[in-house]
């Protein structure tokens, strides 16, 4: 964790008021942030992204779907960089793919996430956008997809960190 890490008070605030435990150690954001979007607090937290990967050599953003493309969208449109997602389902027009493993903890079970080579390229610096960070396992399987491809991970950015886990 960076020095300088503050948490983003709005998001506290949004998280206390409309965000609920359930049982496993879930969080449900689902009213904000991963279902419904409340794209004022999207907009801030992007600033927020934006402002802390400042510093950071970035001409790609990468996420997974599907929680992570809005704010992957609004952080690459205020960085002038274009978004890539990994999907969780190969699709029949997708011929040359990097492809990974990953587990999700909410839905309890494993994808084959891929993405194209074409977009995500060797000598590519990206930055990964997520909604979540639990146990690290998207993280894990972006940073095997960039290996694959010869990209390099410049930062990681994540809506909520679930440090517990």
């Amino acid at each position: 964790m960076a020095a300088d890490y503050k948490p983003f008070a709005p998001l506290i605030e949004r998280i206390k008021r409309d965000g609920k435990c359930l049982e496993g150690g879930i969080l449900k954001v689902d009213s904000f942030v991963n279902h419904q979007i409340d794209p004022t607090l999207l907009q801030s937290m992007s600033i927020e992204f934006v402002r802390r990967f400042a510093n950071k050599d970035i001409n790609k953003i990468l996420t997974i779907e599907a929680s992570g493309i809005a704010p992957a969208i609004m952080v690459g449109f205020l960085l002038n960089v274009p978004v890539v997602f990994a999907k969780k389902k190969k699709p029949s027009t997708m011929q040359d793919m990097l492809v990974t493993e990953v587990f999700s903890f909410t839905k309890q079970r494993t994808y084959s996430v891929c993405c194209s080579k074409e977009f995500l390229k060797k000598g590519d610096k990206v930055l990964f956008i997520d909604d979540f960070l639990a146990n690290g396992n998207a993280a894990n399987g972006v940073m095997e997809l960039c290996q694959q491809a010869g990209a390099t991970i410049e930062a990681m950015g994540f809506i909520i960190e679930k440090a517990f886990q």
